[in-house]
């Protein structure tokens, strides 16, 4: 650790980190092409200025801060006068290139397009493009030129609470917008300029191709097009739930464990080379340009990219055979790589993929060393699971941060399957290889399928046992940061102890206490009534400290089965949760609430102000109920017709009643 705390790139990264939150957060500059070349000239003058004093080493740290908001700031697009959203009008066509293929939808082929040009002059920027199934004889593939005729329309932000972000995570991909498509909107002009995505998956459909004349079973394949193509658009949602549950989906995306197990067999392989002149020299360069001819294979996506320039990093680092070299190469390779692509470090995939990389190489030495026994093969199976406790270690509270889950089978599944990945990985590249050239035993084709099929089978099999999954697991940004604090001390302590450790340990230990009641106190305190958004139900209810309790029109026997009410439990860590019959009147303290469903009864005695709840589309004379109760806030959820919200936003526009739709304004949330 010390020693990766005086290694400079380090503290370069540190503040090109800094850099980019600072304006992706704080949006701190917003400036043209010119003053931050203005800035920069001035900034390496004062290197010159305050050479050997602490303003040098100020400035040089000032320098990297700035490289990471330009890099922020330049990577958007939408910095740009030729980004499409400056150009378009109501009625613009505009010329679209395949750059992805993603996840097919239920109704919807679904694609993510580079916008080239708006009404023949020339654009930049990226669109999510939604294009109707019925109305496509041939999906597209990646370079087709399409030109359009549709509205662009803006993403939504999520409408529940604790919802997934998918308006923010398309957003650091730099999509902003997405086009609906039917048949009579667009017309496919042929391949447009070459790419090298559009060469890689050329070279996939012919891998397909090829693979699926052979006699594997649908799930193989998908598997197959997962491992060694890195694509999951095949994968059967049960499969991918299996995979999920046993701690193991890790397997089934190309990523830094593939790239890392491909790194170490190529450096076997290779090790001769190291005899002649020049020998080590030579067999790192043909380990760098395989890798980097699987990452072609495998689809050239941000996940491949960074997973092979951190492990060309990485075997540049193992060829001077000093393990410290491997931890300073994993620095530089996430320098460059957020310099070149500064978003990269709000995706989970880069975080986790560092994370258990860094564990693996700053803990798993001192792990295995805690085991020693004279058996060759004990010594080995220590090894591995010591590599699958590093990594663990490494993304763990991560993990939970995102996914909110643990499968506790988790190192079963690592230790039975990462042992014969290299070999499957192996096997399934000679397959393709011998595939291609249509010269692919049968036998082999079996041999593998049944692999294959044993793999499914292992993973289903720990998958199944639910009592080791445990899910709904709470962790806050703040836990978070406490946890690997915690964590890290704790290591520190146990590897090597002295009191200026435990004492660190005992602080983190305090400050992890600390945020867990500060948390306590903050969700106990909570008090609220909330109308969920569910299209075409009706979910609403009362929350009293730790605990919901809901009222709902569906036909459920458990709260479990509503997606949104898991999202909110977790995010507000609450203990209890009952579903209850619907009412329609109730009161939470001094304020009454009425709910007028399908049956439109809203003439209760006695009652002044409520806050009325319209659901079921009641065939009511709103502005006649207006008049009678005169309530604080008309609310609608997505159980209506929308002709009916439209006429009722207008009456309550015209008698100024404030009126909440949670189709356009997300949840209702009234804290008391």
């Amino acid at each position: 650790m010390r020693k990766l705390l005086r290694y400079l790139p380090f503290h370069f990264t540190v503040c090109l980190i800094l850099g980019i939150c600072f304006q992706y957060y704080l949006k701190i500059w917003n400036y043209g092409i010119l003053k931050p070349i203005w800035i920069l000239l001035f900034l390496l003058g004062m290197l010159f200025v305050f050479r050997n004093s602490i303003r040098y080493t100020v400035t040089i740290f000032l320098l990297f801060v700035f490289l990471g908001i330009s890099a922020v700031y330049f990577s958007n697009d939408t910095n740009y006068d030729s980004y499409y959203q400056h150009k378009i009008t109501k009625n613009s066509s505009a010329l679209l290139v395949i750059s992805k293929v993603v996840k097919e939808g239920t109704y919807a082929y679904k694609y993510v397009a580079q916008v080239t040009q708006i009404d023949g002059v020339p654009s930049r920027g990226s669109v999510l493009l939604n294009v109707e199934k019925d109305s496509l004889k041939t999906t597209f593939n990646v370079d087709d030129s399409i030109l359009v005729s549709a509205d662009f329309t803006s993403l939504k932000p999520p409408l529940n609470p604790h919802q997934f972000h998918y308006k923010q995570y398309l957003a650091r991909q730099g999509i902003h917008q997405q086009v609906f498509l039917k048949k009579d909107r667009y017309q496919l002009l042929g391949k447009g300029r070459f790419s090298l995505r559009g060469f890689s998956a050329i070279i996939r459909a012919k891998i397909n191709t090829a693979l699926q004349k052979q006699a594997f079973s649908k799930n193989t394949l998908a598997v197959m097009n997962a491992l060694l193509l890195g694509q999951r658009q095949d994968l059967s949602n049960e499969l991918r739930n299996a995979y999920t549950n046993a701690g193991a989906i890790h397997i089934l995306a190309v990523s830094g464990l593939h790239v890392g197990i491909l790194l170490l067999l190529l450096n076997f392989l290779l090790q001769p080379i190291e005899r002649v002149q020049h020998g080590r020299f030579i067999k790192i360069i043909l380990v760098v340009v395989l890798l980097w001819c699987f990452a072609l294979i495998a689809g050239m996506s941000a996940s491949v990219v960074r997973a092979v320039t951190m492990f060309s990093f990485v075997a540049i680092g193992l060829s001077f055979k000093r393990r410290k070299t491997i931890l300073f190469s994993l620095i530089s390779s996430a320098f460059l790589l957020l310099l070149v692509k500064p978003m990269f470090l709000f995706d989970v995939g880069f975080q986790l993929s560092y994370l258990a990389v860094f564990g693996i190489v700053w803990v798993q030495p001192k792990l295995a060393n805690l085991f020693n026994c004279k058996y060759w093969f004990f010594r080995k199976v220590w090894s591995l699971c010591s590599v699958s406790i590093a990594a663990k270690m490494g993304v763990l509270p991560l993990s939970l941060y995102y996914f909110h889950q643990f499968p506790g089978l988790f190192f079963l599944s690592n230790v039975l399957i990462i042992p014969f990945l290299g070999a499957i990985l192996m096997g399934g590249i000679l397959v393709i290889i011998l595939a291609l050239s249509n010269i692919l035993p049968h036998f082999i084709t079996v041999f593998y399928n049944g692999i294959i099929e044993v793999l499914n089978g292992l993973i289903h099999w720990i998958s199944s046992k639910e009592a080791f999954l445990f899910q709904g697991i709470p962790m806050s940004f703040l836990m978070l940061f406490a946890s690997y604090l915690f964590v890290i001390t704790l290591f520190q302590v146990c590897v090597k102890f002295n009191v200026k450790k435990l004492r660190y340990f005992l602080l983190s230990l305090l400050l992890l206490q600390g945020v867990l009641w500060f948390e306590h106190l903050k969700f106990t305190s909570k008090n609220e009534f909330i109308v969920l958004h569910r299209s075409r139900k009706s979910i609403y209810g009362v929350r009293k400290g730790k605990a919901l309790f809901l009222k709902t029109n569906q036909d459920v026997k458990s709260w479990e089965q509503i997606t949104q009410i898991e999202n909110y439990k977790v995010g507000e860590q609450l203990d209890f949760v009952e579903l209850q019959p619907a009412t329609n009147y109730f009161k939470i303290g001094n304020q009454d609430f009425l709910v007028v469903d399908s049956l439109g009864v809203y003439q209760v005695k006695g009652l002044k102000n409520p806050i009325v709840l319209l659901q079921n589309s009641p065939k009511i004379n709103l502005a006649r109920l207006l008049k009678t109760l005169g309530p604080k806030k008309v609310i609608v959820d997505c159980n209506n017709y929308k002709s009916y919200i439209e006429s009722w936003r207008r009456v309550c526009d015209k008698n100024r009643i404030p009126f909440h739709d949670t189709g356009e304004q997300g949840a209702y949330i009234l804290k008391f």
